[in-house]
């Protein structure tokens, strides 16, 4: 039987390139010259640091735009609360991966109610679609790609 599954996931490696882009951004604006700005990537978290609140708001500008650069879709990234400490602002940026609970029910739901002949099942933070056709498979797809999410979804394993 076909099937295939649904996931959001990041690829690392790119966030990677993307911090180093922008924190190499930073050292050669002029509007960030003798500041105490920067990026840094740890695990699922981006932190940025910087001396006022509207030159964190450029470096949020700054790393969005690496991202797009490398193919990243922006959906993925969590803001976290500025955090205020004597004249530093320090902001954590998370990326969301997986699929979660709510999202997974909302996406079972919306599958159901498009009357195709499949079958969709939750399998942690992933979800997996099983048809007797390949094309009804694939009007999962295109139905799941034209319905605008909260996050960014790429399907994957796509077994006959």
């Amino acid at each position: 039987m076909p099937s295939f599954d649904i996931v959001s996931e990041v690829e690392m490696n790119e966030v990677r390139n993307a911090v180093e882009n922008a924190n190499r951004e930073l050292t050669t604006r002029y509007d960030f010259r003798g500041v105490e700005a920067s990026f840094e990537l740890n695990d699922n978290k981006v932190k940025l640091a910087a001396d006022a609140d509207l030159q964190l708001q450029q470096m949020r500008d700054m790393l969005r735009g690496a991202l797009i650069k490398r193919g990243i879709d922006v959906r993925v990234l969590d803001a976290g609360s500025i955090v205020r400490s004597g004249k530093r602002h320090v902001q954590e940026m998370s990326f969301l991966q997986g699929i979660d609970s709510a999202l997974a029910k909302k996406l079972v739901k919306l599958i159901k109610d498009s009357k195709i002949k499949v079958q969709a099942s939750i399998q942690g933070e992933q979800l997996r679609v099983t048809g007797k056709k390949r094309d009804d498979l694939q009007q999962v797809m295109a139905l799941l790609r034209a319905e605008e999410q909260e996050q960014p979804l790429q399907f994957n394993n796509f077994r006959d």
